[in-house]
């Protein structure tokens, strides 16, 4: 695991778009493994930059999300489909079709679960965006997840539906379950970078990097894959 340590947000997201960046011209068909969340939204805000300033071409990339809610359509303002397309896909040339998220409003969650997990066997991710949760989530695979999990339908622990009921009018309006990659998936892929930044992730950056790996912090399962970058700022560095 290669770890990282910048100023600041800014320089975080710059080295994590550079990394991206390398993939995708290196090969111009790669399949990249996305994330949202405040964490990845300036390693986007640089790709679209470059895509911009430098001609940097997505049109023959395609790309698997991490997770979605369970209960919002696609064009729900909080739904992950509306924010990749708004913090990302409307302002690079990927052919949106090549672009991959759970449906969290599928009829029938496992049945999308099923379809999601024989996608991303024909898909393995070339890079996998991840963010660091608080108390070590990656994706929605919360503490005590298991390690061999694949694409699952998640109950939302009362911390991550609190960490993330800033983004809606209230509490009551954020969604009780998600559909997530599992560990299993997120590990298949060929490389993982991670953005973390803040204090308050120190502790789940200290324990993924240097603790014991355990699904008590799901993210120690990085230790075991080959190739890792961990790009925190210093905040989030803190206790290493």
């Amino acid at each position: 695991m290669k770890v990282i340590i910048t100023e600041n947000y800014d320089e975080m997201s710059k080295k994590a778009a550079e990394i991206l960046i390398d993939v995708v011209k290196k090969n111009p068909n790669a399949v990249l493994g996305l994330a949202t969340g405040s964490s990845p939204i300036g390693t986007y805000q640089n790709m679209i930059k470059d895509h911009e300033e430098n001609g940097t071409s997505y049109k023959n990339v395609s790309s698997v999300n991490l997770d979605e809610y369970v209960g919002l359509t696609a064009d729900h303002d909080q739904s992950y489909a509306y924010f990749m397309r708004t913090n990302l896909f409307d302002s690079i040339d990927i052919d949106q079709a090549n672009t991959n998220l759970p449906c969290g409003a599928a009829a029938d969650l496992q049945k999308e679960c099923d379809r999601y997990n024989a996608l991303l066997e024909t898909k393995q991710q070339d890079v996998q965006v991840l963010g660091l949760g608080s108390n070590g989530h990656i994706g929605f695979n919360e503490p005590n997840t298991p390690f061999d999990s694949v694409t699952h339908i998640v109950d939302l622990t009362e911390n991550t539906i609190k960490d993330n009921s800033r983004l809606f009018a209230s509490i009551d309006e954020v969604p009780r379950q998600a559909l997530s990659m599992g560990i299993k998936n997120i590990m298949q892929a060929k490389s993982i970078v991670m953005v973390v930044s803040g204090k308050n992730k120190a502790a789940a950056v200290k324990g993924m990097v240097k603790g014991e790996i355990t699904p008590a912090l799901p993210a120690s399962v990085l230790q075991l894959h080959p190739c890792v970058t961990v790009i925190c700022d210093k905040d989030a560095a803190s206790l290493l």
